[in-house]
């Protein structure tokens, strides 16, 4: 894989990670934790979204599913 593709999933996995241990998220959070753009945040969250990892219960505001995940190292 290609670098950027591999910081790429390894940000998506630290923001679900950051979602689940928060239990609730918003969006401007996750970029001020983050350091990154809202656009590079949204994105991210998408995937989670498409894969059925979270759900925005309230808009803008970010929760873990109870899809189970297996997390590698």
């Amino acid at each position: 894989m290609k670098h950027t593709t591999d910081r790429m999933l390894t940000r998506i996995k630290d923001v679900y990670l950051y979602i689940r241990d928060h239990e609730m998220v918003t969006t401007q959070e996750l970029v001020e934790a983050f350091g990154t753009t809202p656009r590079t945040i949204q994105r991210d969250l998408n995937v989670l979204v498409f894969n059925d990892l979270i759900d925005s219960p309230i808009r803008g505001k970010w929760t873990v599913t109870e899809k189970k995940v297996k997390l590698t190292s």
